[in-house]
């Protein structure tokens, strides 16, 4: 899909462009995800959601819900479908079938009245350059009903961009053009703020401040839905997760939920590595993981020398532990670890890269 250029906007390019933003965002506290009510609001409700192009089907019933101050992340590799959704649910192009609400508002029904409770990026944001960082948000400000100047105010503090607002954009660092982004995007007050892949040419402290800046909003009471490739971010991120694949929801839950599926690892450690193998092997029901088999961290692995991964009944691990003893060999270490999301998803996609 074309993107408009500045100043020749299209009905729909011009409510996209109202809630265009990616983020980078002042220095937080970072804060664990707040415990939500039971009884939430639900923001964003998918249900069975198709989408055919060219007599082909790229998009097979997907469903979801997202519920008020809740991060929900939309994981899935490049071409699995994430951006397509996204276009869907901002009505810039049409589900072949399958239903969209945003706070109740049906999207194809009344795009209007769902559209307002939204705020948006799909790809990368776009600003006047020429214009100062203030100018800019005057500019959107005047596209939306009820846009005060203390308004505009407000959406710099929350972005922290009070010291450069009357710069020109062109002299804006990448983190700072998305930091007013964000601003833009926060003009209409939505109570859904969609991310498509926001972490992109972020370095390391912006991607951590822009995980604070997140969750921030989620618990001031606005939903996040964010899609990515970055399994590591969105396990860090986000309170649920739905991970696609070639066009298809293949689970949907919260990040230990998902990860608690992919089992749990015991990495021994043996002054005697062979004669704790063979130990181990003598063991029923536990299994040997080799290194192109998992997914821990080599960064974990490296300070164990010898070690030895192994799936097994977490209840077992004493009596083994004895028999090393009695055996004369030492254990130097035991320790369960759990996998990352990045497990489960190359369970479930067979393996399909992702990046």
């Amino acid at each position: 899909m074309r993107r408009s250029q500045p100043g020749s906007f299209s009905h729909w390019n011009r409510r996209l462009y109202l809630m265009n933003t990616t983020t980078s965002v002042p220095p937080l506290k970072e804060k664990q995800a707040a415990s939500l009510p039971a009884n939430r609001e639900t923001v964003l409700s998918v249900k069975d959601m198709k989408k055919k192009i060219g007599g082909k089907m790229i998009i097979h019933d997907v469903s979801f819900d997202v519920q008020a101050g809740e991060i929900f992340g939309f994981l899935g590799p490049n071409g699995s479908g994430k951006t397509t959704t996204i276009r869907m649910l901002v009505g810039l192009i049409k589900p072949t079938q399958g239903k969209v609400l945003i706070c109740g508002d049906n999207i194809q029904e009344d795009p209007e009245e769902a559209l307002k409770h939204v705020g948006c990026i799909v790809e990368n944001p776009e600003v006047y350059s020429y214009m100062t960082g203030w100018e800019n948000l005057e500019h959107f400000a005047r596209m939306q009903r009820g846009i005060d100047v203390a308004r505009i105010e407000e959406v710099v503090a929350i972005v922290g961009l009070e010291q450069r607002i009357h710069d020109k954009v062109k002299t804006y660092s990448l983190g700072m053009r998305q930091r007013l982004g964000i601003a833009q995007a926060l003009l209409g007050r939505p109570k859904l703020l969609i991310l498509d892949e926001p972490t992109n040419g972020l370095d390391p402290k912006g991607i951590k401040e822009l995980r604070e800046f997140v969750r921030m909003l989620a618990n001031q009471g606005m939903s996040l839905f964010i899609s990515s490739h970055l399994l590591s971010e969105i396990q860090l991120m986000c309170d649920r997760v739905a991970i696609i694949s070639q066009g298809r929801v293949l689970a949907v839950g919260t990040v230990d939920e998902l990860v608690n599926q992919a089992g749990e690892y015991v990495v021994w450690q043996f002054d005697q590595p062979e004669a704790g193998r063979k130990l181990l092997a003598s063991e029923s029901g536990l299994q040997f993981i080799g290194d192109d088999k998992h997914a821990i961290d080599e960064g974990i692995l490296a300070g164990l020398k010898g070690a030895i991964v192994t799936t097994m009944v977490i209840e077992r691990i004493p009596s083994v532990v004895e028999k090393a003893v009695r055996a004369g060999i030492g254990v130097l270490s035991v320790q369960r670890i759990a996998p990352t999301l990045e497990e489960l998803f190359l369970k479930m996609t067979e393996g399909e890269s992702i990046g």
